[in-house]
C-alpha cells in the first residue's frame, strides 16, 4: 500500500512513496543500461576532484527535487518563457553543480540512449556524493520517471531553515516521512555551506526579549555576528554547516547538543523528547546515524512523480 501524501496549499498535489506497479527496483537497468551506476560515479568523482563543494550541492539538489512533486528531476528544468522553474525559486537560487548531472546524462546517453531518467541519475549522484565524502554507501532503487512541470512558486513548500519542530514534522509527514526520517535526513547538513540570510534572524533582533536566540551558544553567536556584520557584508558571506563540512560524519548532531546548530530548524530537533533522543543517539554513534540515514534516503528518494525519460535534463521532451 502506497503512502499517499496530499499537500495542502492552493492546489492539492498527490504523490506516493513507490509501491505496486510503479515500484522502483535495484535491477531496473540490468539489461538496458548495466553501466549506469559507474558512469554516474565517474562524473561525480571528476567534478569533485575540481570542486570540493560538489557533493553537498548534489545532495541538496536531490532533497530539493524530492520535496517538490516527488523525485522527478523537476529541479533540473530551465525556466522557459513565462514559466519560472523551480531552480529559479528563492530557496533554490543557491543550488549549483547542475553541470555534473548534464555530464553524467551525456555519457549515459552515449552508452544507452533514451533509457535512463534524469531523476535516477540525480538519485545515484546524491548517493555518490555521500560516499565520496566518507559516508555510507547503498544500492539505489531505480525506475523513476522525469516530470514535465516545474514551477518556482512551488518552492515555498520546501522546509525552511526557520521552521520549528511542528512545521518540520508537518512538512515531512505530508511526504510520507516520519520523525525518524526527519532527524536522520537533517543530518545531511553535515555537508555544505550557508549564507548569512538563512540564520541571521538568530544572531540579531531575535525577539523582544533577546537579541540573540537563547538556544544558540553565545560564543557561536559571536563568531557568526563577525562573519555576518550588519553592514559592509561580503557578497557571499556565510559559514559551513558544521565544522567538518566536506566530511560526511555525525559532527552535525554533536554540534546541536553543544547549542551550535546553525539553523533554527537544526536546533529545534532538541525540542521534543523523541527527536532529542535521536540526536543524542546519532551524536554518540556514527554507525547508528549512517544506518538511519541510508534507510531514510531510500525512503525519500522513492517518492515518485514523473512521466517520461528526458533526452536533455534541462528541457522536457
Amino acid at each position: 500500500m502506497a503512502f499517499v501524501a496530499a499537500l495542502c496549499l492552493s492546489s492539492v498535489l498527490v504523490f506516493s512513496i513507490s509501491a505496486g506497479a510503479d515500484a522502483l527496483s535495484l535491477n531496473y537497468y540490468e539489461k538496458t543500461c548495466p553501466g549506469v551506476d559507474s558512469i554516474v560515479t565517474n562524473a561525480v568523482n571528476n567534478a569533485m576532484m575540481k570542486d570540493k563543494t560538489v557533493p553537498a550541492a548534489l545532495l541538496r539538489m536531490h532533497f530539493h527535487d524530492c520535496f517538490i512533486r516527488g523525485c522527478d528531476a523537476s529541479v533540473l528544468l530551465n525556466s522557459k518563457g513565462n514559466n519560472k522553474a523551480e531552480k529559479d525559486g528563492p530557496p533554490n537560487i543557491s543550488l549549483h553543480a547542475f553541470y555534473v548531472i548534464d555530464n553524467a546524462k551525456k555519457e549515459v546517453e552515449a552508452s544507452c540512449p533514451g533509457v535512463v531518467s534524469c531523476a535516477d541519475i540525480l538519485a545515484l549522484a546524491a548517493r555518490d556524493a555521500v560516499v565520496f565524502s566518507g559516508g555510507p554507501t547503498w544500492d539505489v532503487p531505480k525506475g523513476r520517471k522525469d516530470g514535465r512541470t516545474s514551477r518556482a512558486s512551488e518552492t515555498t513548500r520546501l522546509p525552511s531553515p526557520t521552521f520549528n519542530i511542528s512545521q518540520l514534522q508537518q512538512s515531512f509527514s505530508q511526504r510520507g516521512l516520519s520523525l525518524d526520517d526527519l532527524v536522520a535526513l537533517s543530518g545531511g547538513h553535515t555537508l555544505g555551506f550557508s549564507h548569512c540570510s538563512s540564520f541571521q534572524s538568530r544572531i540579531r533582533n531575535f525577539n523582544a526579549t533577546h537579541d540573540i536566540d537563547p538556544s544558540m551558544h553565545p560564543s557561536f553567536a559571536a563568531s557568526l555576528r563577525s562573519i555576518c556584520p550588519k553592514s559592509n557584508r561580503a557578497k557571499n558571506a556565510g559559514t559551513t554547516m558544521d565544522p567538518s563540512s566536506t566530511t560526511f560524519d555525525n559532527t552535525y548532531f554533536k554540534s546541536i547538543l553543544q547549542k551550535r546548530g546553525l539553523f533554527s530548524s537544526d536546533q529545534s530537533l532538541l525540542s521534543t523528547p523523541k527527536t532529542k533522543d535521536l540526536v543524542t543517539k546519532f551524536a554518540s554513534s556514527k554507525a547508528n546515524f549512517n544506518k538511519a540515514f541510508v534507510s531514510s534516503m531510500i525512503k525519500m528518494s522513492s517518492i515518485t512523480g514523473g512521466q517520461e525519460v528526458r533526452k536533455d535534463c534541462r528541457v522536457v521532451n
